[in-house]
């Protein structure tokens, strides 16, 4: 699997990416308004170097928060390969915990995340509301007809090996 930095990446290229997969490279989330395209990260691309999924995170202070993860073929451990690289990279910059948020419609995410020993630490209700203020294109209805409305906060502590 070939994981790379985003900073190997066109500018262009994750532009284009973020267009295609979230609608533009703005981010709405109740920790902050993020451009993924200017954010540090993480890409695996197959063997025409074609982008097969793609992790962005910010750090603040002694925490690592992961903004958005795509992994656009399922069960080829793309998704696992790219959180494993942002702990190595916060267990390298002395975080103490890595932190994400994913709405209340994204089930299969929840599953995902709690696997990888992520644990729910809150929510916010209505949130995604808030954030339609400023994106409005977020749509209203999410995965398996559910109703986007809340966000889900987990968070995972880093161990000195990266695990």
């Amino acid at each position: 699997m070939n994981v790379v930095s985003l900073k190997e990446i066109r500018k262009e290229n994750l532009i284009a990416f973020f267009h295609e997969h979230w609608g533009s490279p703005e981010m709405v989330i109740s920790s902050g308004i993020y451009d993924c395209a200017t954010l540090d990260g993480f890409a695996v691309l197959n063997e025409n170097t074609v982008i097969t999924g793609l992790i962005t995170y910010i750090r603040k202070d002694r925490e690592c928060e992961i903004i958005s993860l795509d992994s656009l073929e399922e069960k080829k451990g793309i998704g696992t390969a790219l959180i494993k690289e942002v702990e190595k990279l916060a267990a390298r910059s002395d975080c103490r915990r890595i932190t994400l948020i994913t709405t209340n419609d994204n089930l299969a995410a929840l599953k995902f995340y709690q696997k990888r020993g992520f644990v729910m630490t809150a929510i916010h209700r209505n949130a995604v509301e808030k954030a339609r203020e400023i994106k409005p294109e977020i749509p209203l209805i999410g995965n398996d007809g559910i109703p986007i409305r809340d966000e889900i906060e987990l968070e995972k502590v880093v161990t000195g090996d990266g695990k």
